[in-house]
C-alpha cells in the first residue's frame, strides 16, 4: 500500500487554496464588473419608437421629451417614427427588442381601444410602464349656434331625444370610446358619425354637419374663440388655463369622466426595474422642466407626470373601462 508523499499533500492543498481564492476573486470583480455596469446604464442611446408618421400630436409631444431629456438621462433618446395600424405597428416591433432598457416606445389610451376591438393581440401589461407625461383634454364640443349652453342642457336634451344627436368620432378610437363614457355616465344614446382624425371632425361640426364631437385645445380653440364652436366641459383635472370658464366633468359631478388622452412611455416586458426607475426618474425631471412645461402646453397639452407603479395602476383602470365598453365600439 502506497503512502501519499506529505509534501504532496501539502502541495495539492495549496493548489486548491489559491485556485479557491482566485474564483473567489474572480466571482468578487465579476458582480463588481455587473454592479459597475447596471450603475453605468445607459451608456449609449435610447431608441424611442413613436408608433405614429411625423407631424401628428404624438409625434410632436414626443419629440419634445426627445429634445428635452438627454441632460437628465445622460444620453440621448432619438425618436424612431414606425406608423402602421392606428399605432400598434410599432408597439408590436418594440415587444420583440431586447428588454435592456436600450428601446422604449410611446404609448397613448388607444393602444388598448385597438386591443379590445381585435386590432393587435398586444396589450398594456405586455410592456413595462415607465411614466406618463403628457395630456391632451378633451372637450364636448357643439355648435355655438346648438340651443345647448350648458352640459346639463345637452344632457336634458339626449334623454329626451335618443339617437338624435349625431356625434362626430374616430370610431373604434378614443373619441369612441369617451363618447361611449358619456352615454354610460348618464344612459344616453348617440348617433355616431365616424372620421378619419379630430381635424377632419372638427370642421364637419362647424359646417353643421354633426352635432357633437370630442376637440382639444389644438383643433377646436380658434373656431370657440371665433364663435363657430362651444365647449360644454373638459375631461380634465382641473380647469384648463385656456378655458377658464369651461367646467370640468368632475366639476359637474362626473368623476369618471377624465377625457384626456394620457401618452407615457413604456419598454419590452421583462426590462429591469432598477433601469425603468433611471428612465422615469429622467422623465420626471423634464416634467418639472420649465422650458419643456411651456413648448408642450404652446403645442396644446399639459404634463401630466405619473411614476411607473401610478402609471401602472391608471393603465389598469382604464383598461378595465376599455373592455366594458368595448363591445358598443363594434355595434
Amino acid at each position: 500500500m502506497l503512502t501519499p508523499n506529505k509534501s504532496n499533500v501539502t502541495s495539492r492543498n495549496s493548489l486548491r487554496w489559491a485556485a479557491t481564492t482566485l474564483a473567489g476573486v474572480s466571482l468578487a470583480v465579476g458582480g463588481f464588473a455587473a454592479t459597475a455596469q447596471a450603475d453605468d446604464y445607459p451608456n449609449s442611446a435610447v431608441e424611442f419608437i413613436v408608433p405614429w408618421g411625423p407631424g401628428g400630436g404624438s409625434d410632436v409631444l414626443m419629440r419634445l421629451v426627445s429634445n428635452h431629456i438627454e441632460p437628465y438621462l445622460g444620453q440621448p433618446m432619438p425618436v424612431i417614427n414606425m406608423p402602421g395600424v392606428s399605432g400598434t405597428t410599432g408597439l408590436a416591433d418594440l415587444a420583440d427588442r431586447d428588454n435592456d432598457g436600450y428601446t422604449v416606445g410611446q404609448v397613448h389610451d388607444g393602444f388598448m381601444v385597438s386591443h379590445h376591438t381585435g386590432l393587435t393581440e398586444y396589450n398594456w401589461d405586455d410592456y413595462e410602464p415607465i411614466a406618463a407625461i403628457t395630456a391632451s383634454p378633451q372637450y364636448l364640443t357643439v355648435s355655438a349656434d346648438s340651443p345647448w349652453e350648458t352640459f346639463e342642457d345637452f344632457v336634458e336634451y339626449a334623454q329626451d331625444n335618443p339617437g338624435e344627436i349625431r356625434f362626430g368620432v374616430t370610431l373604434g378610437g378614443v373619441p369612441h370610446i369617451h363618447g361611449a363614457m358619456i352615454e354610460e355616465a348618464e344612459d344616453l344614446s348617440f348617433r355616431y358619425v365616424g372620421f378619419e382624425g379630430t381635424g377632419e371632425r372638427i370642421r364637419s361640426l362647424v359646417g353643421g354637419h354633426i352635432d357633437a364631437a370630442m376637440g382639444d385645445i389644438a383643433s377646436s380653440l380658434q373656431f370657440v374663440e371665433n364663435d363657430d364652436l362651444r365647449f360644454l366641459a373638459v375631461g380634465h383635472t382641473e380647469r384648463m388655463a385656456q378655458t377658464p370658464d369651461v367646467p370640468t366633468f368632475a366639476e359637474l359631478g362626473y368623476d369618471n369622466l377624465n377625457l384626456s388622452i394620457l401618452r407615457g412611455l413604456i419598454a419590452p416586458q421583462g426590462t429591469p426595474q432598477d433601469r425603468i426607475e433611471v428612465l422615469a426618474a429622467a422623465v420626471e425631471a423634464i416634467a418639472a422642466d420649465e422650458a419643456f412645461v411651456t413648448r408642450v402646453n404652446n403645442a396644446g397639452a399639459e404634463v401630466q407626470f405619473m411614476g411607473p407603479s401610478e402609471y401602472r395602476e391608471h393603465l389598469a383602470a382604464l383598461d378595465a373601462t376599455i373592455e366594458r365598453l368595448a363591445g358598443s365600439l363594434q355595434q
